[in-house]
């Protein structure tokens, strides 16, 4: 019988978000574990509830979904994101250039296959939010990695960045609020690594998903406001904003100088068309929720639950002899370091099933997100307080006594 194996473009694909150990942990819970799952901002599970008038409106308007939609998105949906990206200060934005899609994620890789030549390469920060990573490689490029430095409250370091430049490269990504540091990039930054885009014509591609969960009186500057003059991508949704994770309604926008573009936009209409339309049913959502009462600043504000327990979590995190993080500005996350000479760890992912199978934990290792030591780990701080407050407690117990062997 013919053997057929998978794919050899996936051979430098990682996802580890869902990965081996999550099949570890999705194998304990057949046989009965109650694991906590610290690995994936969803915030349903940990009791988040989306608005009352965001449901109240799906369900009024999902009788008028039957039918395909224009291939870009609902009218409706487009034309409320146009005037969110305006309030944005992005510049150069129409209609036709904005595309709402089954979350960002399908976006992402719709872009990447309409710019992407066989051994084009992209900059990706690192860590990353691997999706990235992993788009890139399926459409034939080179993820370049520049790295985000720790020591400078994980800000891009643009020497590095610009020392990875080479004709190949096309594109730079940018993921501000960044996914897994929770760091929030400044203006200084952010016009930096405009300037490095326009020395080198590069393309900018913008995650911003996290862009209305600021906390601590920070602002969120959109990149494409500080570069009118280079092509721009803004990526952006509801999924974690509005608490619908599983609404799947993501947009990106095409901004800035569209002339040197124009194929690319020629590349992103007929992969739009070949998906016959956007397809999904929360766009009629998108007007409601980005206009009036923001319910999010309930649980970003002091006091909030995802403030409150964000400072909670990187206190106890710090408190643990052998760990060290820096304190998130926006998202779900913290991307705490070990000391892995301490710990004697020289595999992550070790580590992470060593941490499922004692302490029935289960996190996502830095190596899924394209770090290079084994030496961090992602944590979602969504539970509520008093399950942060064990779950904590289990890993400075775990810490205390672990030594890989």
């Amino acid at each position: 019988m013919r053997t057929f194996k998978k794919s050899s473009k996936l051979d430098n694909v990682l996802y580890d978000v869902r990965g081996p150990v999550v099949d570890e942990a999705a194998r304990m819970e057949d046989d009965g574990a109650r694991i906590l799952k610290l690995n994936i901002g969803n915030p349903a599970p940990f009791g988040f509830r989306a608005p009352d008038e965001v449901v109240f409106d799906m369900r009024q308007q999902l009788a008028d979904c039957e039918g395909y939609s224009d291939s870009r998105g609902l009218f409706s949906a487009r034309k409320a994101i146009m005037q969110y990206s305006q309030l944005r200060n992005i510049p150069n934005v129409d209609m036709k250039h904005i595309y709402t899609g089954n979350g960002v994620s399908e976006l992402i890789q719709l872009s990447m296959h309409a710019l992407i030549e066989n051994g084009d390469e992209v900059l990706v920060p690192a860590p990353d939010y691997p999706l990235w990573t992993a788009c890139v490689t399926l459409a034939g490029g080179n993820a370049v990695h520049y790295i985000c430095d720790e020591q400078n409250e994980w800000n891009p370091d643009l020497e590095d960045m610009e020392k990875k430049v080479t004709e190949r490269t096309k594109a730079i990504v940018v993921i501000n609020p960044n996914n897994p540091t929770g760091a929030v990039y400044s203006r200084e930054i952010l016009e930096g690594i405009v300037e490095i885009a326009r020395r080198h014509q590069l393309m900018i591609f913008a995650d911003e998903i996290y862009d209305r969960l600021i906390m601590d009186g920070y602002e969120h500057i959109s990149i494409a406001s500080l570069a009118p003059d280079l092509p721009c991508v803004t990526y952006s949704g509801l999924s974690k904003s509005h608490m619908i994770c599983g609404y799947r309604v993501g947009w990106m926008v095409l901004s800035g100088n569209q002339a040197c573009m124009k194929d690319f936009i020629l590349g992103i209409n007929m992969l739009s068309n070949m998906r016959l339309c956007s397809n999904v049913p929360a766009q009629s959502i998108v007007q409601t929720a980005l206009g009036g009462y923001q319910s999010v600043n309930e649980y970003i504000r002091p006091g909030g639950r995802v403030y409150e327990q964000r400072n909670y979590v990187y206190e106890a995190l710090n408190a643990i002899d052998g760990i060290t993080a820096v304190k998130p500005k926006a998202a779900f996350y913290i991307f705490p370091k070990m000391d892995i000479k301490k710990f004697n760890i020289t595999d992550d992912e070790q580590f992470a099933l060593d941490l499922l199978h004692q302490k029935k934990i289960l996190i996502t290792r830095g190596g899924g997100f394209n770090w290079g030591e084994p030496d961090h780990f992602r944590i979602v701080y969504l539970p509520r307080m008093e399950v942060l407050k064990e779950s904590m407690e289990d890993l400075a117990d775990f810490f205390a006594h672990y030594r890989q062997s």
